[in-house]
């Protein structure tokens, strides 16, 4: 199939449903018109009957329903009410889903050492927080470029799991091949901290499991009556790949100093795992919207030409192939984009959304407007600190100025968590009030 009849799938089975069984006839069409007006704004061949509005809430379910963020990722059932509170008393055209409030008890379990969280250094009633640092030294590029998983079952993972510190003794996996070089390699398996590491890991996958059937639940129940999940899988920019999680910020940034080459290699490797991520989460939820969280890519993070050789090209790459497999990638510009705004153009018409957060959305409607549609923007500061009608009036001029003609999502340019309901009450009005089109 060429890339426009898989996406063309894709959709299909994002507005069919996917196997949901609806609580009534009027649920499901409810269901299918809210896809397709996302539909319609994402592709530009026409005008949705009004502008979708599809808040990027991270932990607001949890605050609005009165319970703690370290709550929410112990208690699936409390996490599992507040979210299904949330849509049903705000109806959005589309939700994040529960997999935001990871499970705690999981981490517990493997001692996770990349991330605080409530009650591991972080407040009960505070988000997750990354702790950068680099757990890839700057000279193990060439392990990543030559075998990355076995990189990161080796190397990486030892470094971010405690529980996992034992998997270092491993051998290649690779090394498996003939009857008389094949039994050495499993030696370390039986050794008494590799096997509970193993153990370690089975109990988390145990807990996983007990977690993902409670997100089932829940996009069963709210998908049912009438309101479609926002994305479908999650993939991220090579680049971000190895500065968010790998080298840190401070390491990839002297790496395009002192080994420009071999970062750039790795990007190469890493770009078609990018796509293979993206790709299988998407399909396995039958709905095609891919999300990309851009973290460095933002005006002043890099040069022009460092972001056109570093973060754009491998980024590039992975976007155009995610859409040949018939996915919409939806990319969260992060910050900035007002000066990438010319370069990021160069994509094909009406196969991504562009989520802005302090870009001028009148200038990323005029250069993006017949290529990408584009959304957010709505400050997180405004929802914060303003007025209910505060928000009313400044979605309503964004409405006028990026919504023109179609292809325009509304939705707050940062993660919402805790604001004021009556604020994002507004958020949701404006486009049931001022984005209807003629």
């Amino acid at each position: 199939m060429t890339r426009d009849d898989k996406g063309k799938q894709m959709f299909e089975l994002w507005l069919s449903g996917n196997g949901v069984e609806f609580v009534s006839q009027d649920a499901e069409e409810s269901y299918r018109q809210k896809v397709t007006r996302i539909m319609d704004a994402v592709q530009l061949e026409k005008v949705p009957d009004r502008v979708p509005v599809c808040p990027m809430t991270g932990f607001f379910p949890a605050y609005y329903a009165g319970i703690t963020v370290q709550d929410a990722m112990y208690d699936y059932d409390k996490a599992a009410s507040a979210w299904k509170k949330y849509v049903f008393d705000f109806e959005p055209d589309a939700y994040l889903g529960l997999f935001l409030a990871p499970p705690g008890k999981f981490f517990d379990l493997l001692d996770y050492r990349l991330y605080q969280w409530p009650g591991h250094g972080v407040q009960p009633d505070r988000s997750y927080q990354c702790l950068e640092a680099e757990y890839m030294k700057a000279d193990e590029y060439d392990h990543l470029i030559q075998d990355p998983t076995d990189f990161w079952m080796r190397v990486y993972l030892p470094r971010v799991f405690g529980a996992l510190k034992p998997f270092e003794k491993l051998a290649p996996l690779t090394d498996v091949m003939e009857i008389v070089i094949t039994c050495g390699s499993f030696i370390p398996f039986g050794f008494p901290d590799v096997q509970a590491a193993l153990k370690s890991v089975m109990e988390a996958a145990n807990e996983a499991v007990r977690w993902a059937g409670v997100l089932q639940d829940v996009d069963r129940e709210v998908q049912g009556r009438g309101f479609p999940a926002f994305f479908g899988g999650v993939s991220k920019a090579p680049f971000d790949i190895i500065g968010d999680t790998l080298r840190g910020t401070h390491g990839i940034m002297l790496d395009m100093y002192r080994q420009p080459d071999k970062l750039l290699q790795a990007m190469e490797v890493l770009t078609p795992l990018a796509i293979r991520m993206g790709v299988s989460g998407a399909r396995a939820a039958g709905n095609p919207l891919v999300f990309m969280p851009l973290h460095k890519g933002a005006d002043g993070f890099l040069s022009d030409e460092q972001f056109k050789t570093f973060y754009w090209a491998t980024l590039k790459k992975v976007i155009l192939g995610l859409i040949e497999e018939g996915m919409v990638p939806f990319l969260f510009a992060e910050g900035g984009y007002n000066t990438r705004l010319e370069v990021i153009r160069d994509l094909p018409r009406g196969k991504t959304v562009w989520l802005f957060d302090n870009t001028d959305m009148a200038r990323a409607k005029e250069i993006l407007g017949d290529t990408a549609c584009i959304a957010g923007n709505v400050p997180i500061s405004l929802l914060t600190l303003g007025t209910a009608q505060e928000v009313k009036d400044y979605c309503k001029q964004l409405i006028q100025v990026a919504g023109k003609g179609g292809g325009f999502i509304l939705c707050n340019g940062a993660v919402i968590d805790d604001i004021p309901p009556e604020n994002l009450h507004a958020l949701i009005q404006s486009a049931k009030e001022y984005g209807i089109y003629a």
